[in-house]
């Protein structure tokens, strides 16, 4: 079963961080925020209170038309009243959209800088922590999560702001008009609080179960496609739509219980506000037949108990966009607070001119997350300049794993590793990256023209360079039969056969020329005929360059300088072709074991 099915489905759990945490983290992440959002507090403020004035004046308004019942009415008073309410509540839309505009300027801004950071990160976490996550889980919270976020907080903080400001304007307000009539409509609005807070607690495990199922589906989605061919040929479509159906419906579940929740709070809130209503109708009635306030009062107060219940409202489906927001802010916070690979604030470039000797000494390496396995125990060897080595043994022996301690993608335990003398822990990655040239097992070729494939990074590559490489590798007849040659675009309209893709990988790394290179069974995936052509490739490309060869055929390294045979981490032979068949040992029965006839 796939690891993601092992893993087990998510139920309720609470954000680690919560709300008030996600948002001291945004704030200490990006400082520039806090003016801006001052400012926009400030403008939501200024809205509120003006939005809050209004039913004073409607007071007035009703008091003066009660008082000229049966006589005049004093039209120029209610006109004058009349164009101040129409300037009060115009500058409060002013202010309302400003501050609008600055949150949401904060919040594109705010996940642009996510995404950039995101990027970075990726860039800088050690490789183990890529062995124990799925791709889908990363890529998840670079899109989904980093969307999630920024929606939310722009659909939410503006409208927070707003009803919090206009919240306590109101309150303010209400007191100073009658604050009996206050009290009763409090202690009514106090209800809702009690129902938000309850609601709030009981959906927020449910909104992050939501992010981590999704995560979940979206890295099985990822793994279940990349090896569609094995699962139809396995006739595991079956269960593959078991497990996708089972994952799906947890998704479905956490997410159905999340919105289920946040969808009561509004109403909710629009029950209590009906309450208040009435509260306020019948205690208002009882003072005004006791002459204790006049009709504006209760006219007044009926607008400010729609303004005081208005904002519980929005509270609450802000609080639940806040939930969802900070569901996704705890996995992408999570992923920037990753340790990162060691500074290397004490390595320099490395040497200039190259001349390609590399020596392990005493090298020992286990993996960080598992460290009492010890991969490569005490390895040592001495590669001259120019070499053509070639790292064979069983699977497990730790072949690769020496690759990624020579390119510095891993750290050893102890030892060191020397080119042309200095060790590469001296040297920093990109300097040793750029010594390199890699093909592995697995080709890679991006949407873009066969030019820009094979050039990749590199810079002042000539037509000339391109079709040598391209026909040292046997793939020059096939780019003259593309549309556009070297610039057709290669997509999913361009039929590439996989042998044809590592002739890409290939040639791509003819055209870096750098000065040593890595083959992890490079013609893997090409038939006889074409691997004798790539092989031809393959000598000239490793010509006066240190090279290593990770090979599971063992006839493609009979022309290997130094032929290294690895089990359980350790060197048990070393010599070329002649010399370990001649010797009878490890490597004669690995090399003979191709040629046995099975059954």
């Amino acid at each position: 079963m796939s690891r993601f099915a092992q893993r087990g489905m998510h139920v309720r759990e609470k954000s680690k961080r919560g709300i008030v945490g996600i948002l001291r983290e945004l704030l200490g992440y990006s400082r520039k925020l806090m003016v801006p959002t001052l400012i926009a507090l400030i403008f939501a403020a200024a809205g509120a209170i003006l939005t809050i004035i209004g039913p004073d004046y409607l007071g007035q308004i009703t008091n003066l038309i009660e008082d000229s019942l049966g006589g005049e009415i004093d039209l120029a008073a209610i006109g004058r009243i009349g164009v101040l309410l129409l300037v009060i509540y115009g500058l409060s839309a002013v202010f309302t959209y400003v501050e609008h505009y600055i949150m949401a300027t904060i919040t594109l801004g705010l996940s642009r800088d996510l995404r950039r950071d995101l990027s970075r990160k990726i860039n800088c976490v050690p490789m183990e922590y890529f062995n124990r996550v799925s791709h889908g889980d990363i890529l998840s919270r670079v899109t989904n999560d980093v969307s999630t976020l920024q929606q939310a907080l722009a659909n939410s903080m503006p409208s927070i702001i707003s009803a919090a400001a206009q919240f306590v304007g109101c309150l303010v307000m209400m007191f100073i008009t009658e604050w009996r009539m206050a009290l009763a409509a409090i202690g009514v609005t106090f209800l809702g609080f009690l129902i938000m807070a309850v609601v709030m607690l009981r959906s927020q495990g449910f909104f992050v179960a939501r992010q981590k199922n999704l995560s979940t589906l979206n890295g099985y989605i990822e793994e279940m496609y990349s090896g569609h061919d094995v699962v139809r040929i396995s006739r595991a479509n079956e269960k593959i739509k078991s497990v996708f159906n089972g994952m799906n419906a947890e998704l479905y579940g956490a997410d159905w219980k999340s919105q289920f929740l946040s969808g009561v709070m509004q109403p909710l809130m629009n029950i209590i506000g009906n309450l208040g209503y009435v509260v306020v109708c019948v205690l208002g009635s009882a003072l005004v037949m006791g002459g204790e306030i006049s009709f504006g009062v209760i006219v007044s107060f009926i607008m400010y108990v729609r303004l005081f219940t208005s904002p519980l409202s929005t509270l609450a489906q802000g609080m639940t966009q806040m939930q969802t927001a900070a569901a996704a802010g705890d996995h992408i916070f999570d992923f920037l607070q990753e340790p990162e690979m060691p500074a290397q604030a004490d390595c320099g470039p490395a040497p200039d001119p190259v001349r390609g000797e590399v020596e392990f000494s005493h090298v020992r390496f286990s993996y960080p997350d598992n460290p009492e396995k010890v991969i490569i125990k005490d390895f040592s060897a001495h590669i001259r300049p120019g070499q053509k080595v070639a790292i064979v043994g069983p699977t497990g022996a730790g072949k690769t794993t020496l690759v990624n301690l020579l390119m510095r993608f891993y750290e050893v335990d102890s030892g060191s590793i020397c080119i042309d003398g200095v060790p590469t822990s001296r040297m920093t990655r990109e300097s040793v990256h750029d010594l390199f040239s890699m093909v592995l097992q697995d080709t890679w070729l991006f949407e873009g023209t066969v030019r820009e494939n094979l050039v990749y990074n590199k810079t002042g590559v000539t037509d000339a360079q391109l079709e040598e490489a391209c026909r040292a590798c046997g793939i020059y007849h096939f780019i003259e039969t593309l549309p556009q040659g070297f610039d057709t675009v290669l997509d999913d309209s361009v039929a590439i056969s996989a042998g044809q893709k590592q002739l890409f990988t290939i040639a791509r790394a003819m055209v870096q020329n750098n000065p040593m290179l890595i083959l992890d069974e490079a013609t893997s995936s090409v038939d006889t005929r074409t691997e004798l052509i790539t092989q031809k490739a393959m000598d000239q490309l490793t010509r006066h360059r240190t090279s290593f060869v990770i090979a599971h055929r063992l006839s493609t390294i009979r022309n290997a300088d130094l032929i290294l045979v690895l089990k359980d981490g350790d060197i048990i032979e070393q010599g070329n072709h002649e010399q370990l068949m001649v010797k009878g040992g490890f490597y004669a029965d690995l090399y003979n074991s191709q040629f046995e006839k099975v059954g």
